[in-house]
């Protein structure tokens, strides 16, 4: 996909439905690298939440993850046709992260890592409940999910993370990222 394809790509879902993109401009290569940092080639399957157009994917296989090993997630019907074609090996689930669980997307058992580009500012604490608690429910023990914010704070409340069993730490800073963006790592407490 061409530079001014992503950017006609973004526009359009953003126009369509600003509050599920949350964000002026597609992700950059800076926060790509950042949000991928600490997901090595053999971390078994990896789930990406709101690919989007498909930045941080490409990044993940430019790095050594297998295509097959994906499984990405994109409730936007363009953007989850443009990852089908893009990423033919991935497995593609065109649907609100909030519904996801292992029992109706068996795609999703043994999940290693996740990704989360979805507007997470944008969710009420109960999506984000729904959201942690099938994510881990797939993922293996000891599995965490990186997601960035354009704040300084985590997005997600620490009460929905203590409800969890789960916290959070910053683990980056993108300042070339418009705007400017914090990378989280999400894990099961010890």
């Amino acid at each position: 996909m061409s530079w001014l394809q992503e950017r006609r790509q973004f526009v359009k879902a953003l126009l369509s439905n600003p509050t599920a993109i949350g964000a002026v401009a597609p992700s950059g290569p800076a926060l790509a690298a950042a949000i991928t940092a600490s997901i090595p080639p053999d971390a078994g399957k990896v789930l990406e939440l709101g690919c989007g157009t498909g930045v941080f994917t490409r990044e993940m296989l430019r790095k050594g993850v297998d295509p097959a090993r994906l499984v990405l997630v994109e409730q936007d019907e363009a953007m989850s046709s443009s990852l089908r074609t893009q990423f033919p090996q991935a497995a593609v689930l065109q649907v609100s992260a909030q519904e996801l669980s292992r029992h109706s997307h068996p795609e999703m058992d043994g999940i290693g890592v996740a990704i989360c580009g979805l507007p997470l500012r944008n969710m009420s604490g109960a999506h984000h409940h729904r959201l942690l608690t099938a994510v881990f429910d797939a993922m293996s023990a000891g599995g965490s999910m990186q997601l960035f914010t354009y704040g300084v704070r985590c997005p997600i409340s620490a009460g929905v993370l203590e409800a969890c069993g789960l916290s959070a730490r910053r683990v980056g800073f993108v300042p070339l990222n418009l705007p400017p963006a914090s990378v989280f790592s999400v894990a099961r407490r010890a």
